[in-house]
């Protein structure tokens, strides 16, 4: 069985909730799409009714969309749409809600600007190097190729 992916641009509605435990992190978020159209018989264009969709993201994503976004900004979301079901313990009561669980969230570039910083890999963030005669002579040793030469893979 497939699972079909869904795309949703909307405007950040909500403020990013991050949350963390035992070094899982996850995010949630509501965007609001409002579709619109060119009405011909009034000459303008008109506004359907504001579709609000929750967005859950996970892991690296939570943590980046809570660095990045804010409210009211542009945002394309890509996901697949799951049904999320739980009992109220005290009531008993059944309750549903549909989440779009994020595979990308990114700023919706049509609409104006953004700038980019790239993550650190994990292993550079936990263990900064303190062997700076190793850094030293790495730099030394590097060289520009020429123009029109293959760059040769630097050692790991």
């Amino acid at each position: 069985m497939s699972d079909n992916q869904m795309t949703v641009y909307g405007n950040l509605g909500t403020p990013v909730d991050y949350r963390e435990s035992k070094g899982f992190g996850w995010a949630m978020f509501r965007v609001g799409s409002t579709p619109r159209f060119f009405d011909r018989q009034l000459g303008r264009w008109r506004d359907l009714e504001t579709v609000w969709i929750t967005v859950k993201a996970s892991r690296t994503l939570a943590q980046n969309a809570a660095a990045s976004l804010k409210i009211g900004d542009p945002v394309v979301v890509i996901g697949r749409l799951r049904s999320h079901t739980w009992e109220d313990k005290e009531t008993r009561e059944q309750h549903r809600r549909d989440v779009l669980e994020a595979a990308t969230v990114c700023h919706d570039l049509n609409r104006g600007t953004s700038t980019f910083t790239r993550n650190e890999p994990a292993a550079a963030q936990e263990q900064p190097s303190s062997d700076g005669e190793a850094v030293a002579e790495f730099e030394s040793s590097y060289t520009t190729p020429a123009p029109g030469t293959p760059a040769e893979p630097v050692p790991v």
